[in-house]
């Protein structure tokens, strides 16, 4: 009777936008405030004193989280993490549906399914207990955005009494409501015989492409969203939870930066002993700052707010970091200045040079250019990276294996 929880971790094909750093790790398991970003999802499913059980859902190999799910299991010793691997892409509610006897053993009587792109401070505890307070079969975690950015994602409309959802539309072409879907969920076990319902629908079902031709729906893709989410709304039995804390999807590399500052941030107010401060003989620290014990900082360096340094980082006197996420074995020459940037495995940053890039303005955006150009965003270094001294990088995804001996601005540099 105990609930279950679920995580989409999607695949290989999906994380292009988070390219050049999902070239080597999955985006998934891309560090932010020092964790992988799926652990921040278990470390709130731990919190739910009768969860025993976790899925990882995708179609990455069975490999790619053998190691993680090893470390999990030490962190987190009274939850059982597995994954469970689709034979193909089967869509965000195919997946759950393809491992619906393996979910539902035990007879759980509800489901938590979180996707792995999404930050927030999962408020799962409240979600469920404002779930027992109705009769639906699904509590979505929503939020308000800026109103014009609201048609990017799931629009919501909800009685303000009740928060009944009255109507769902998966990225509206107009205008409909700020209140988003957050990508996070607690069904009913009985919601199986809605995806079934929906599942039966869709098969045989003709649809039209983009040139006006028939296109047969065989039905084994099924979308969370658009095909199950619509049903349940127009049937009363969606409900919403708002949140008021920070929420941010995880779609390009550099959006990364942002997410690493909020987790950051939420330690500090929470559990600020994980973190770095500034000590006698230590480097300066200001704000949030996550520092890995084998890392070696010099006293003479400053960094902060908002930085992460991975393992067997070497940051050198002089150096200056903020906003930042310093990935492993990378070696930072003194007097060295990285801002809103993220730095790749065993990349080199030489003495005097300067990586620079600006937080993006736009909230969630997922742009990466603009009418031919690149838009301003944070600075990117793809794995072992090399720049010179006295170089700048400014606005700059670099791909992976460079050696930069001349300044650049504005580029995708291959």
């Amino acid at each position: 009777m105990h609930p279950k929880a679920i995580i989409l971790v999607g695949g290989p094909s999906r994380g292009t936008r988070f390219r050049p750093l999902s070239l080597n790790v999955p985006k998934p398991l891309f560090p932010v405030a020092g964790k992988p970003i799926i652990s921040h999802h278990i470390a709130a499913l731990s919190k739910i004193d009768d969860l025993k059980e976790v899925f990882l859902i995708g179609f990455f190999e069975d490999a790619v989280f053998s190691s993680f799910l090893q470390d999990a299991a030490r962190e987190f010793p009274n939850l059982h993490i597995r994954y469970l691997r689709e034979y193909q892409s089967l869509g965000t509610a195919g997946g759950l549906y393809h491992f619906r006897d393996e979910i539902l053993r035990g007879n759980p009587e509800q489901v938590f399914v979180l996707h792995a792109d999404v930050a927030c401070t999962f408020p799962l505890v409240e979600m469920r207990k404002a779930h027992a307070g109705h009769r639906g079969l699904c509590t979505i975690l929503g939020t308000k955005v800026p109103r014009e950015s609201a048609n990017n994602f799931g629009c919501l409309v909800a009685k303000p009494d009740t928060n009944e959802v009255l109507h769902y539309v998966e990225k509206p072409e107009t205008f409909i409501s700020n209140l988003i879907s957050c990508g996070v969920y607690l069904f009913d076990a009985a919601i199986f015989d809605e995806i079934r319902k929906s599942l039966e629908n869709k098969k045989g079902n003709v649809e039209t492409d983009i040139y006006g031709r028939e296109v047969f729906q065989d039905g084994s893709k099924l979308r969370l969203e658009q095909d199950l989410l619509r049903p349940l709304a127009q049937a009363r039995k969606l409900f919403v939870y708002e949140t008021l804390d920070f929420w941010r999807q995880i779609k390009t590399a550099g959006s990364a930066v942002p997410v690493n500052g909020l987790y950051l941030q939420q330690l500090l107010s929470t559990q600020p002993e994980k973190l770095a401060k500034s000590a006698p003989g230590g480097p300066e620290i200001e704000g949030a700052v996550y520092i890995h014990p084998t890392a070696q900082v010099d006293p003479k360096a400053k960094l902060g707010p908002n930085v992460s340094i991975g393992p067997n980082v070497y940051v050198g006197q002089g150096a200056r970091i903020r906003d930042s996420i310093i990935l492993d074995s990378v070696d930072i020459k003194q007097n060295a200045c990285i801002l809103y940037a993220i730095i790749g495995w065993n990349s080199k940053v030489g003495c005097w040079s300067r990586v620079e890039g600006t937080l993006p303005a736009a909230h969630n955006s997922t742009a990466v250019t603009k009418n031919g150009l690149k838009i301003q965003s944070v600075a990117i270094l793809g794995k072992e990276v090399v720049v010179k001294d006295e170089i700048i990088i400014r606005n700059c995804v670099v791909l992976p294996h460079k050696e930069l001996k001349q300044s650049c601005e504005n580029e995708i540099v291959m």
